[in-house]
């Protein structure tokens, strides 16, 4: 009896866990890490939904959509995080995303009424130094320096094609006298972000391309007051990061549900101390203290999802000849 007792629960416990539903949500890979929001956004999302969240770590933001575009309706995913605006158009015209009807009291530098994107968190690109140095305030006096950067490469990162933007909306047809002045300082271009910050960490390269809110990282979680972001006279142009669902989704109301929770206190309260990101929602709680030490941008630069897919493959050449030389 007890043999027929243990094997009755085992196959009651096998058929929860197969009814339980799935959401995949294809991300990049530092927000699945163990330091980034992935587990504490898996772990308060759950005790919600009845569901088994997967986070999937598919490389930088840019290589997301690559990914997506090569597995077509066929993917997995239900759920893509960590697209931003300089990716929404291309990611429109795959024709794999449907529409949300998510509001929320957002609390970004703009306006947000897209129907198919929505945004998460969002910050400046910046670069950040060391602070025993004196850092250059604009890209023609870092051209003119000596220093070695770190960048990421635009065609799999979302930094590295957020500095493309950069460079174009600060420059516009200057764009290319820019970057051939840069090329001496571009140390190297590593694949995604995480792989850049490390190499500036190890002393290898002078300042990398990042956030205005990364010296916040070192301050709060390593009581580091070393680091620092230069601000640029030119302005520095802002990303906002979004996630949208699958039109393929098997799971749609459940990843109505992931796409309203991102939106809640539940999620955007995880955001500034694990992605080191301004929320797209201010929590209730407000900003951690240390943020307020942060540089504020003089001017916030910013193309449109349709001027951004414009001027890409331009700006792609641009950087491509400069750095070839």
């Amino acid at each position: 009896m007890k043999y027929l007792m243990t094997t009755a629960a085992v196959l009651c416990a096998s058929a929860a866990w197969a009814e339980t539903p799935v959401l995949k949500v294809y991300t990049y890979d530092s927000f699945v890490s163990d330091w980034g929001p992935g587990p504490a956004v898996e772990a308060a999302f759950e005790e919600t939904c009845g569901c088994d969240l997967q986070f999937v770590g598919a490389g930088d933001g840019a290589a997301l959509l690559a990914r997506l575009k090569l597995e077509g309706a066929r993917s997995e995913a239900d759920v893509v995080l960590g697209l931003d605006t300089n990716l929404i158009a291309a990611a429109k015209e795959t024709g794999l995303f449907a529409t949300h009807s998510v509001t929320a009291d957002y609390t970004l530098p703009v306006t947000w009424a897209d129907d198919t994107f929505v945004p998460f968190d969002w910050g400046y690109f910046a670069f950040v130094h060391n602070t025993d140095m004196t850092p250059p305030a604009n890209f023609r006096a870092l051209a003119d320096s000596d220093l070695q950067i770190a960048i990421q490469d635009p065609r799999s990162s979302t930094p590295g094609l957020g500095l493309l933007m950069w460079v174009k909306a600060a420059y516009g047809d200057e764009a290319p006298a820019i970057w051939a002045d840069l090329s001496d300082n571009v140390l190297t271009v590593t694949k995604g972000w995480s792989e850049s910050y490390g190499l500036f960490l190890e002393g290898e390269a002078d300042m990398v391309l990042s956030y205005t809110t990364s010296p916040a990282y070192h301050l709060i979680a390593e009581e580091d007051a070393s680091k620092a972001a230069a601000p640029f006279d030119e302005g520095h142009y802002m990303q906002i990061e979004v996630a949208g669902k699958l039109a393929s989704t098997q799971v749609p109301d459940l990843a109505d549900q992931f796409l309203a929770f991102m939106v809640t206190d539940g999620f955007q309260s995880i955001i500034p101390t694990t992605n080191w990101m301004y929320p797209a929602v201010t929590p209730a709680g407000g900003l951690p203290e240390g943020f307020e030490t942060l540089i504020t941008p003089e001017k916030s630069l910013l193309l449109s999802p349709e001027e951004s897919a414009s001027v890409r493959d331009a700006a792609l050449d641009e950087w491509l000849n400069a750095l070839a030389r």
